[in-house]
């Protein structure tokens, strides 16, 4: 008999989907593949049936093995009715990339990564000469400008710019004194991020492909939503006395899991995703235990330094 797999796993999510449709794609086709799978035969239990006429004429009972015929399917009905699927950071309808998502015991695992405040990686396009009413290249044309006088050295001084500004908004947001020699090795090991909900970050951003009036980016982010990473494609635009659009928005990293980690549509079966929790299951481990053990010892630090302060000014 199959039983539910329990676990992270991610799949590619394909443009033009939404989130949801994607988690339900794959619940209905795990549904299916438990239901299918081989079943042990029902229970069996003794009941008297009659026997044959004896000399006498006269029935009798014996005892016999029978089946339970309420454990039957066709009397059941499907063994697995319901199976909760847990979906991580979303992504939406014209984002595309890595989408995590938990089963079983793997949907606290998705609480605990949230907490977490993961960085998330993506691909960005963009498109110089043309602005939309929602910075991507589908949405109503408002504007059209030039952009021969863009250069890749003035788009990377312009990034240059926007990572130094999300760099001060990191240091204020992550609550550490930046003097100490935690700070330092929490700054070598990467682990510097917000300690709680804070406006979108950027933690690093470079210029992967120029070739007018086509650009792409490599953005690392936290608290960022889709639209966002839309928008700054539209800011850079205008720093650049020029105007852009977003063409494409296509995660690539979400916390440990990476596009080699991610599905395709024609993996979303139980086998598949059996293997995938289980490759991943201990760098999910190392992952949580990484950065919710720095939280922990920071807390109890924050809070300290807090009734410190509360008791100078009582003074």
């Amino acid at each position: 008999m199959a039983s539910i797999p329990a676990g992270l796993f991610a799949v590619y999510k394909p443009p033009g989907v939404s989130w949801c449709r994607v988690r339900d794609a794959v619940r209905a086709r795990l549904l299916r593949e438990l239901n299918e799978a081989p079943e042990p035969p029902p229970r069996q239990r003794i009941r008297f049936l009659p026997a044959a006429p004896g000399a006498g004429g006269e029935p009798g009972l014996v005892p016999a093995w029978v089946p339970v015929l309420a454990e039957h399917p066709l009397v059941r009905g499907p063994r697995f009715r319901q199976l909760k699927v847990g979906a991580g950071h979303r992504l939406d309808v014209k984002a595309s990339g890595v989408f995590v998502l938990g089963v079983g015991h793997g949907n606290k695992l998705l609480t605990d990564r949230y907490h977490c405040h993961l960085t998330k990686v993506y691909t960005v396009g963009g498109l110089f000469g043309k602005a939309t009413e929602d910075f991507s290249d589908t949405g109503k044309l408002v504007e059209k400008a030039t952009f021969d006088h863009i250069t890749r050295e003035k788009l990377e001084r312009i990034l240059a710019v926007i990572q130094g500004t999300n760099h001060k908004a990191l240091l204020l947001h992550s609550n550490i004194d930046m003097k100490t020699q935690e700070a330092y090795e929490l700054a070598v090991n990467g682990l510097i991020r917000p300690m709680g909900k804070s406006p979108p970050i950027i933690t690093a951003i470079r210029c992967l492909q120029f070739a007018l009036p086509e650009f792409q980016l490599e953005i690392h982010c936290v608290h960022e939503t889709q639209q966002y990473l839309r928008k700054i494609v539209h800011e850079i635009g205008l720093e650049l006395k020029s105007c852009a659009v977003c063409t494409q928005v296509r995660r690539i990293r979400d916390g440990v899991f990476t596009l080699d980690d991610a599905l395709l549509r024609t993996q979303w079966n139980l086998q598949s995703i059996r293997n995938a929790i289980s490759d991943c299951q201990l760098k999910v481990r190392e992952e949580l235990e990484k950065t919710l053990g720095h939280q922990d010892k920071s807390v109890p630090k924050m809070a300290a330094e807090v009734a410190h302060e509360h008791h100078k000014q009582s003074l």
